[in-house]
C-alpha cells in the first residue's frame, strides 16, 4: 500500500485537494528542484480542513480522478 503525506489546499464535500511536494535531481546540472503534485483525496467524515497535514493511501477508484482516501492527520 502506497502512502503519501501532504497539505490540504481546498476542501469540498467529501473531497480534499491535497498538495504533495517532493525533491528531484536535474540529470544534467545535478541541481535539486521542488516538484509539486496535487491529489484528490476522499474525506468521508469531513473531519479535515484547509491547512491540515494529512496522510493518505491508495484505494479503489471512487470517481474519475479520485482514488485516494485519507488515513489520519499528522504533524
Amino acid at each position: 500500500m502506497r502512502a503519501k503525506k501532504g497539505i490540504v489546499l481546498k476542501k469540498t464535500e467529501k473531497t480534499l485537494n491535497v498538495v504533495v511536494h517532493s525533491y528531484k535531481l536535474d540529470p544534467k546540472y545535478q541541481k535539486r528542484y521542488r516538484a509539486t503534485k496535487k491529489f484528490l483525496v476522499h474525506n468521508p467524515e469531513n473531519l479535515y480542513t484547509v491547512g491540515d497535514t494529512v496522510r493518505f493511501h491508495e484505494t479503489r477508484p471512487i470517481s474519475k480522478r479520485k482514488c485516494w482516501v485519507v488515513e489520519k492527520i499528522t504533524n
